[in-house]
């Protein structure tokens, strides 16, 4: 659990930054779209960390599908961060920048990593069944 607070924060960081400088600037008028930007940034930290530091220990599947998985878990957490978002600048019309923080950077990322956390634990980072019941046979015998 440590190693992945400590790895989000990292990427936390990263998302928050260049959310809040993408929409200073260049994607003003568009949050959404600095949101997605940002979290992709932030997507590819959480990768490596997770990856080599958090559940390096608990790795088992192909490289390649390890990072199919952890894309498709990110989607849905960038779904989550951005749909909160989304309801909070253009259906409750909260579209100040303190309000996009708090709604696609304190809730909607809150929200994304308790999916995430699960997700990367049961989903991604762990050995395939089939690799799972080989060994617990070897182990019997």
């Amino acid at each position: 659990m440590g190693s992945f607070s400590l790895v989000g924060t990292a990427a936390f960081l990263v998302d928050i930054g260049l959310f809040n400088l993408l929409s200073a600037t260049v994607l003003g008028d568009k949050p959404i779209t600095a949101k997605v930007a940002s979290v992709a940034v932030a997507t590819t930290i959480s990768w490596l960390g997770s990856r080599y530091l958090t559940f390096r220990r608990t790795r088992g599947r192909s490289v390649a599908a390890e990072t199919v998985l952890f894309a498709l878990t990110n989607l849905v957490g960038l779904a989550i961060a951005a749909g909160c978002l989304y309801v909070s600048h253009y259906l409750l019309g909260y579209d100040s920048q303190v309000a996009d923080n708090v709604s696609g950077n304190v809730l909607g990322v809150l929200l994304g990593n308790v999916f995430r956390y699960f997700a990367y634990r049961y989903v991604v980072f762990t050995e395939p069944k089939e690799r799972r019941s080989d060994d617990r046979e070897r182990q019997d015998a």
